[in-house]
């Protein structure tokens, strides 16, 4: 009896043991399996997504930073490596950063303050709507290893490869030109002597004719044909006379270049940026005004250089940050500062368009009453590299304008009353602009 109780603990000490076994093993493989899970989690979060990252930090970091070069804030390529190496920091402490950065500085965190004092005690903007993997995929756009600029299809070297076989086209052109002319004059000599010696043989004397007259005396001789030729020279003297006085003050096509290179093609463009912004008086007042060199740092002081895809094979990515260094100078602006040092010195734009003083033009009556573009008169500006006269801007030019434009009268208050009174008396529903005085010599001359 004894022994079967034995033998009964022991089975029954073995079936716990057993129990206690596989639910520590279970929760073993629990626990490892959430670790791992947990792990993996983090490590995915922590590498992120470049392609995602990019776009938010265009969207939210790249007015104050730039990922090589110190900007209104420090330079972010590589940040969490940097500040895990110099200042002990992990990515805890960049999440509270991007999220609330004057609440560390207030809390008398070290580096946050630093960082507030080297930039001028200039508070980095707070995102609290970045969540953790918004920041995790801005960092890993930031770990990107920095590319090596893509050459650009028609570089400086394949322009000159371009401009050397041109010339040497153009050589040979004119050498084969210049042979031809020989071989044809060659030929008609050896045509002349071999008739002459063709009729030596055949008994034929070649005499010249010492009676005859030459064709110029028998021309002056003619009084009818001197008489038709000095009309006519009188005509054509006359006519290009009148067209060489007549383009006098007409700079149609002039293209001057100018002390910074400013590519309106570019920014009217490409960027799309609108006419109106750095010609901002265009809308009120007559002349649509330079733009300040303010203007242009409005943009600059956190644009230093150009995408090497908006270099051409006729100017370069280094040309254009170039202009950009020579914006920098005449605005005293300092690029590693980051601040103006001096006042700078100004710019010597060349004039362009340039009209007679006895000439009134308002650009806000043509852009804000009338509507009209700017590329009516100036062309296709978002095209043009270099700035150039598109129209004569001649009075014909103008008068033309006025006599078959209609005026935008639809929802323009400017036109409501004369508009009523005008459509009656011409019986019209359009009204041109020289219906409504357009070509009185008043309008323009005063």
């Amino acid at each position: 009896m004894k022994k079967s109780y034995q033998s009964l603990e022991v089975n029954l000490t073995n079936n716990m043991i057993q129990v206690i076994y596989r639910k520590l093993t279970s929760n073993i493989f629990r626990f490892g399996f959430v670790i791992l899970l947990t792990f993996t989690t983090t490590l995915s979060a922590q590498e992120g997504d470049s392609a995602k990252g990019k776009s938010l930090f265009n969207a939210n970091c790249a007015a104050c930073h730039t990922l090589d070069k110190k900007m209104t804030g420090p330079a972010l390529r590589n940040v969490e490596q940097r500040l895990a190496d110099d200042e002990g920091l992990d990515r805890e402490w960049l999440y509270t950063w991007v999220k609330n950065s004057a609440g560390m500085i207030k809390s008398g965190d070290a580096y946050a303050n630093k960082i507030y004092n080297e930039y001028g005690g200039a508070a980095m903007t707070a995102f609290p709507q970045l969540s953790n993997e918004d920041i995790d995929n801005i960092l890993a756009y930031t770990a990107e290893e920095k590319k090596a600029p893509t050459p650009v299809p028609g570089s400086e070297i394949t322009a000159q490869t371009t401009a050397t076989t041109g010339g040497v086209s153009n050589e040979i052109i004119l050498g084969a030109l210049a042979i031809l002319f020989i071989l044809l004059a060659a030929g008609l000599f050896l045509v002349n002597k071999t008739l002459r010696r063709f009729a030596s043989a055949q008994g034929i004397e070649v005499e010249e004719d010492s009676k005859s007259t030459p064709l110029w005396k028998a021309f002056i001789k003619n009084q009818f044909l001197m008489l038709v030729t000095a009309i006519f020279f009188l005509l054509a003297s006359a006519y290009f006379a009148f067209g060489y006085f007549m383009q006098i003050g007409i700079d149609q096509g002039y293209q001057p270049i100018q002390e910074i290179h400013y590519s309106h093609k570019i920014h009217a463009g490409d960027n799309g940026i609108d006419c109106k912004y750095c010609h901002s008086s265009a809308r009120t007042s007559k002349t649509s005004g330079i733009p300040s060199l303010n203007v242009c740092m409005n943009c600059h002081k956190s644009i230093y250089e150009v995408s090497p895809e908006t270099a051409t094979a006729e100017y370069s990515k280094e040309f254009y940050d170039g202009e950009i260094q020579k914006l920098y100078a005449a605005a005293g602006w300092s690029d590693e500062e980051q601040k103006y040092v001096n006042e700078g010195t100004p710019v010597k734009w060349t004039r362009i368009h340039n009209l007679p003083d006895f000439v009134y033009f308002n650009h806000s009556q043509h852009v804000t009453v009338a509507g009209v573009e700017c590329q009516t008169c100036h062309g296709p500006v978002e095209e043009m590299e270099i700035m150039y006269q598109h129209a004569p801007l001649t009075m014909g030019w103008c008068i033309e304008c006025h006599r078959t434009t209609n005026v935008n009268v639809k929802d323009n208050a400017y036109y409501t009353k004369i508009h009523e009174q005008l459509t009656k008396k011409y019986g019209v529903d359009k009204l041109t602009v020289a219906m409504q005085g357009g070509l009185e010599c008043g309008k323009c001359h005063y």
